[in-house]
């Protein structure tokens, strides 16, 4: 069954343009993901918005038509209903850690640790960081043009001290005369 224009637009609005699953953009594909069913639809699955993922492409491949057969059968993270932090943590290095069965799962089955991945939660810490650094360095600026006004403040302190130093000596040398 196709997904109507209106829901189309909504579950990429909803979803920031973002895959749900890895993350990755539109902008960092250069095109639209595919709306994706979570639980599919030859899995009994339905139209309903929140049954509808975005996803990009590999992880639309890599879910496929999976749905647990059994209750005792392994889960997929479902980005609709928990953070991604419920199910993994990312690493310094950019690869995700599961902290749970269904992240262990997931990671798997999504393959969210594939080196492209991988090499793109990297550019984005290396942009936090460098957006991390900016800030500072902005602040050191502000902090600098601030202590130069102060400065500038007290030199003219300073020199009206000592004109005024030097009048009072002229006077106090005159009435000496």
């Amino acid at each position: 069954m196709r997904i109507a224009d209106e829901v189309r637009i909504l579950v990429r609005q909803r979803a920031g343009y973002t895959c749900e699953f890895c993350g990755v953009t539109e902008t960092d594909t250069g095109g639209e993901l595919t709306v994706d069913h979570f639980q599919p639809q030859s899995q009994g699955g339905v139209d309903a918005l929140d049954n509808l993922i975005y996803a990009c492409h590999r992880c639309n491949q890599y879910k496929l038509d999976y749905w647990p057969a059994e209750p005792e059968d392994p889960h997929l993270w479902n980005p609709r209903n928990e953070p991604a932090s419920a199910h993994f943590v990312e690493t310094s290095d950019g690869t995700l850690r599961p902290l749970t069965a269904t992240g262990a799962f997931t990671l798997a089955r999504m393959r969210l640790n594939r080196s492209s991945l991988v090499a793109h939660r990297q550019r984005k810490l290396a942009q936090v960081e460098e957006i991390r650094l900016l800030t500072k360095y902005r602040e050191l600026v502000e902090l600098h043009q601030q202590l130069n006004h102060q400065l500038s403040v007290l030199m003219d302190e300073q020199s009206q001290l000592l004109a005024e130093q030097r009048e009072l000596l002229k006077r106090l040398l005159h009435r000496r005369d």
